[in-house]
């Protein structure tokens, strides 16, 4: 399985409806892209302060590497993408990602 792990940096000017929205979105794919196991969201809630302004976030489980390729080039995915570029500081630059095999 892979952990598709995604920190955002919103831009302070980001409302909590449209974070809401884009996350909705990504849990949305979870309907149409079978091997898309799981989807968690939500702030960064972790005392040490180690966050680096990625105080956002999601994962998402999937079945293998195979259905995370598939997702990643899927019409439905690169849209939600292009609105979470448009919503984070600096763009691309506002955006960490990291998968992990588990």
């Amino acid at each position: 399985m892979i952990q598709h792990c995604v920190f955002l940096r919103f831009k302070a000017s980001t409302q909590e409806t449209e974070k809401l929205a884009i996350y909705q979105g990504i849990a949305a794919l979870k309907n149409i892209i079978p091997g898309m196991l799981e989807v968690k969201y939500g702030p960064n809630v972790s005392p040490e302060g180690l966050h680096g302004g990625y105080l956002d976030g999601f994962i998402i489980t999937f079945e293998d590497t195979m259905v995370r390729d598939y997702y990643l080039k899927h019409p439905d995915h690169i849209a939600v993408g292009d609105r979470i570029v448009k919503a984070t500081d600096g763009g691309l630059s506002g955006i960490l990602v990291f998968d992990m095999e588990i």
